[in-house]
């Protein structure tokens, strides 16, 4: 195989996978703790969106932007921000329960820093 096969495989399949895995550690975690109403669907949104972020810089960087890559910037632009502006408002009211809803919310808004930011060092670095 070719580096650059071997770099696609790694970005996307094997890292979306290590997110899925981490999100299900994370999901029977709130279950074995007996967390209140734990926030599953919010950190799948989470998840699918910096995991979204991640392929897309890592994209940029090591392999050839495409078609796909488009569409999901796209995505993160137009549509993730309003999945998690809903996520940190739903969460902000909750975010004394637990370390997870606290989390979730933190996640939520600090979208709208880290993705902004992510994006300048994409524009002015390449």
């Amino acid at each position: 195989m070719q580096k650059h096969e071997i770099l696609t495989i790694i970005i996307y399949l094997l890292f979306p996978f290590i997110g899925l895995m981490i999100f299900l550690w994370l999901r029977r975690k709130m279950k074995k703790e007996n967390i209140p109403s734990p926030p599953a669907l919010a950190f799948f949104i989470i998840f699918f969106n910096y995991g979204g972020l991640l392929v897309v810089v890592l994209t940029n960087y090591l392999l050839q932007w495409s078609g796909m890559a488009s569409l999901g910037t796209f995505y993160l632009l137009l549509i993730a921000p309003i999945l998690m502006v809903v996520i940190a408002f739903y969460y902000y009211k909750s975010r004394q329960l637990s370390i997870y809803h606290k989390s979730a919310f933190m996640s939520g808004a600090l979208y709208f820093i880290i993705f902004p930011l992510t994006l300048a060092i994409i524009f002015f670095i390449s």
